[in-house]
């Protein structure tokens, strides 16, 4: 007779319940005028007037939409001169992370990413039933060799942010051709790039160049940073035909819903506003890390569209202590208890009234005058 206990109810399968849920930056404090949103790695400039003229004609509700995303592959791959069947698109990156696992990893395999990597691979790998393996990172950057001595038989993906979230580094290609080379051609490697907009440097590439020449490597995008679309969740994948293949056969027939389809395709083709969006990163980015830095702050040099700052151990200068007392007076930044940083806050560069009355309050609870650098 067995032994096995029989439940009373359903039961998910072994380690789902084990899964810490990804918890989103908060939005909101209670009792000011004022809220600023600096939790998450929003666009301050918002969408493109194009994109919300899209969103708002896009209100035929009782369609179902293109279950193909058609309109807005093209219109990805006009804008980078892809071939739009190797595309695939996502309800955000977040979804194709999900898909990447659930294709290429099961019980008895392992998925590698660095010791600060997006919270979502190891909720994805997880959720695939593989085993989550974690490459120690070098002064918070991406270790190529750490990467590759953690590979083994069962490794089935690697998964690399780059520029990474929440610390801000990057590699540049050479390090990136470095770790394709040396992985196994089995294994896959996805490259998420979510902040390649922001990104400039010379010695950074996004992965386009690796995905068409290699059969191992796939590239992630999203319309959540640059293109100020977070709302409506839509991202993007370009990889190999074979990958392509497989995400299409498990992903949801109508993943991308019409108005994010609608607002994409707009996004896309609008230039002048993600040159805008760059423009407005480019000038807050260098001050704010700037007047942190005068302030006596550790700032992790950023490519992306935030910073990650590092708070003294010292009673009333923790970064918990920041935090109660930047929310008290409206401002939002993400904890990074969840990525194994206590110490530190991660802020999205704002709008210019949001960056200096960050600024000016993060001098009053130090203790210190502004450093004044202007900008």
């Amino acid at each position: 007779m067995s032994t096995t206990p029989v439940s009373d109810r359903p039961v998910p399968r072994p380690g789902v319940l084990a899964i810490e849920a990804y918890v989103p930056g908060k939005a909101q404090a209670g009792g000011v005028a004022k809220v600023y949103k600096l939790s998450a790695n929003e666009n301050p400039l918002g969408a493109s007037p194009r994109a919300r003229e899209a969103f708002h004609a896009a209100d035929a509700l009782e369609f179902y939409p293109d279950g193909s995303s058609t309109r807005l592959r093209e219109a990805i791959g006009a804008a980078y001169g892809l071939d739009p069947a190797r595309l695939v698109c996502g309800t955000g990156s977040d979804e194709l992370i999900t898909l990447i696992a659930a294709a290429y990893a099961g019980p008895g395999d392992e998925v590698i990413y660095s010791q600060y990597g997006f919270l979502v691979y190891r909720i994805a790998t997880l959720a695939a039933g593989a085993t989550p393996v974690i490459a120690a990172e070098r002064d918070l950057t991406t270790d190529v060799d750490a990467i590759l001595a953690a590979v083994t038989a069962k490794t089935r993906i690697v998964f690399l942010a780059n520029p990474n979230n929440p610390t801000g580094t990057y590699l540049p290609f050479d390090e990136v051709r470095r770790l394709q080379r040396g992985l196994p051609p089995q294994v896959l490697l996805v490259l998420d790039a979510a902040y390649a907009e922001y990104v400039r440097r010379n010695d950074y590439e996004s992965g386009i160049e690796l995905v068409a020449t290699t059969r191992n490597v796939a590239m992630l995008r999203t319309f959540s940073k640059i293109h100020g679309l977070a709302a409506l969740r839509v991202g993007w994948l370009y990889g190999p035909a074979e990958v392509v293949d497989a995400v299409n056969r498990i992903r949801g027939a109508f993943n991308v819903n019409a108005a994010a389809i609608a607002a994409g395709t707009a996004a896309i083709n609008d230039t002048a506003h993600v040159e805008a969006a760059v423009a407005h990163n480019d000038r807050w980015l260098a001050w704010v890390a700037a007047e942190l830095t005068a302030l006596g702050l550790v700032v992790t040099p950023s490519v992306a569209n935030f910073v990650l700052v590092h708070f003294p151990d010292a009673d009333g200068r923790r970064a918990p202590d920041a935090d109660a007392f930047l929310s008290a007076r409206g401002l939002i930044l993400r904890r990074m208890d969840a990525y194994g940083l206590p110490g530190a806050l991660r802020l999205t560069i704002g709008t210019e009234e949001a960056n200096r009355l960050l600024v000016a309050v993060l001098a009053e609870f130090l203790g210190k005058k502004e450093a004044g650098h202007g900008a």
